[in-house]
């Protein structure tokens, strides 16, 4: 009976990579890399920006928390009674012993912020407090932008998919705002981009490549990952932009598919501009049972830093995507 379970889980970890591509390799500008995330993958962004800032040129942060942010329940449920000094301070520590690049790297970057006034799982003070956080950080306050006047509850804010903004929608956390925080945070980020309709559907490939390639078992990711590329990107003759987007807890593809992948949002705005969109996945695990990126060190003391398994594999995917 062991060996029949065992042999099924072999053969569904198989079926997962089985007709998964490599990831392409494609003509990248290196100075437009950014990234963004909703919850867990809020704070995995802010996590990679701010130790990856040599190479990455701006955040989106929805319902997310500054930098080691601990404890993680005061982040997200009290969040107005911490201050974004002290992480200030774990951030200077941080680099003191070279586990992140300078903070000096972020003095131009543009950061967009969301906390939905509906949201009772990240509060939305928490918005202020990563604000507070980047506001150490950027030369100019105008470079960051805080949207918080919008009644809408934890999740992935769109233009044309998902439940009513103002609801928890436990099935994937995708609501429909008719506003799409992935076109906004995108815009503001390269600035002048092209809008798309809520109507308009994108036309490149969103194609499912062989994540595993990048992976150890210690960083609990899935075997395989998203990546969309632009029509106009696929011959490689031009430069595109590469974007990271980190889906939440409970929103990988083994519970919900590729609903985050396929409707946050991001592709249309990828398709319109010149962008790729890279969806790196996590899974669930007996440490991870909610399948969230990790912000509480489950993966080790060293989570948010260089060596971190997840940070580590995800700036390998990006380096090989860019060439």
């Amino acid at each position: 009976m062991f060996s029949r379970i065992v042999l099924l889980v072999l053969l569904g970890s198989l079926s997962s990579v089985y007709g998964a591509a490599s990831l392409p390799t494609l003509k990248v500008d290196k100075s437009a890399i950014s990234v963004s995330g909703i919850s867990s993958g809020a704070v995995m962004a802010v996590q990679f920006h701010v130790a990856f800032s040599s190479e990455i040129m701006g955040a989106g942060v929805i319902a997310g928390a500054p930098f080691l942010c601990q404890p993680q329940a005061a982040c997200m449920t009290t969040p107005s009674l911490l201050s974004a000094v002290e992480f200030h301070g774990l951030t200077a520590s941080a680099r003191m012993f070279l586990n992140i690049d300078s903070t000096f790297n972020m003095a131009k970057d543009k950061i967009w912020i969301f906390a939905g006034t509906h949201d009772n799982v990240v509060k939305p003070a928490a918005g202020a407090l990563v604000r507070d956080y980047y506001s150490l950080y950027v030369d100019s306050q105008s470079q960051i932008r805080l949207v918080n006047n919008i009644n809408a509850a934890h999740g992935q804010p769109t233009n044309n998919y998902g439940g009513s903004c103002g609801d928890l929608h436990l099935d994937n956390y995708m609501n429909n705002c008719g506003y799409s925080a992935a076109y906004n945070l995108l815009n503001f980020i390269y600035g002048n981009l092209r809008e798309p309709s809520a109507s308009y559907v994108a036309t490149g490939d969103l194609q499912l490549f062989d994540q595993s390639a990048f992976t150890t078992y210690s960083a609990h990711m899935d075997t395989v990952g998203y990546v969309y590329v632009p029509t106009g990107c696929k011959d490689r003759t031009k430069a595109c932009k590469l974007h990271i987007a980190f889906h939440g807890c409970q929103m990988g593809r083994e519970r919900i598919g590729d609903v985050y992948a396929r409707h946050s949002g991001y592709n249309e705005v990828g398709e319109m501009n010149d962008i790729i969109i890279l969806y790196p996945q996590v899974v669930v695990s007996a440490l991870n049972p909610m399948g969230c990126w990790d912000w509480f060190a489950y993966t080790g003391i060293y989570y948010a830093f260089h060596s971190g398994p997840q940070m580590r594999s995800v700036h390998d995917m990006m380096t090989h995507i860019s060439g």
